[in-house]
């Protein structure tokens, strides 16, 4: 049985103003069913790394295009991908108006997280130099990672939601290794390694045998389509972001 009501709507609720932090989607193309396989490429295999996360869908690089964009499908789309999508920014008065009939609002309010993953820049070969630094420190491993001490096989994948990851067993090529904080893997790292999965750019990625077929820090990745300097390859070394530039440096343990 329903209590009963005051009399006054106010005893019932209140609305207040709230700052909200979201990701955002930068869309670059209208084209529902080409970003549906892009994220499919992208995303597929890792289906636990958003747990239905709001997203802002970003309209200013498309909000040009002559073509109408359906927002119901490319709402349906991200939510088959763990994402919720709150709203809409940046986009023409007409695709604002179209997205608004879809049930997704202008989203002024909210604070935008970084985008989706993004290429970094090659690394410019090193010059030879004759430098007093001194030895990198092997990290503290924070208390609550999760640690994981089994070989990580193709297509297995290990997530540490809001923490680091610790792998004592080799992670194969074709396997991945996802973390919102750091990754520690003390053993060759030959499969894919994201850390800082939510936007955490201080994040960093550890190996003592470095071989990985990609890293990823803050949605910025490397392949193995540029390889890794020979004093870096198969050698304990770690991964950290200078700017928006991946950077593969060796440990000295």
């Amino acid at each position: 049985m329903a209590a009963p009501s005051s009399g006054s709507p106010s005893a019932l609720f209140d609305l207040k103003s709230a700052a909200l932090t979201a990701m955002a989607l930068v869309l670059k193309s209208t084209d529902v069913k080409a970003l549906a396989s892009a994220l499919e490429e992208r995303f597929g295999n890792t289906p636990s790394l958003f747990d239905h996360d709001p997203v802002v869908i970003d309209l200013q690089a498309v909000r040009e295009a002559t073509e109408a964009i359906d927002f119901q499908a490319l709402a349906a789309l991200l939510r088959q991908h763990r994402l919720q999508p709150v709203g809409v920014l940046g986009g023409s008065e007409e695709q604002m108006a179209q997205a608004l009939a879809a049930g997704l609002g202008d989203t002024p309010a909210l604070t935008v997280a970084p985008p989706a993953p993004k290429a970094a820049a090659p690394e410019p070969d090193p010059v030879p130099a004759v430098v007093d630094v001194p030895p990198p420190v092997w990290p503290v491993i924070p208390s609550g990672a999760l640690v994981v001490d089994k070989p990580l096989r193709s297509g297995q994948q290990a997530y540490a939601k809001g923490r680091d990851l610790v792998v004592l067993a080799v992670v194969s090529f074709g396997a991945e290794v996802i973390a919102d904080g750091n990754i520690h893997v003390y053993a060759p790292l030959r499969g894919r390694a994201i850390a800082g999965a939510k936007g955490d750019s201080s994040a960093r990625i550890f190996s003592i045998c470095m071989e990985p077929q990609l890293v990823s820090i803050a949605g910025t990745y490397r392949t193995t389509e540029t390889a890794l300097p020979a004093d870096v390859l198969g050698k304990p070394a770690q991964v950290r972001l200078d700017g928006e530039r991946l950077v593969v440096e060796a440990l000295k343990l």
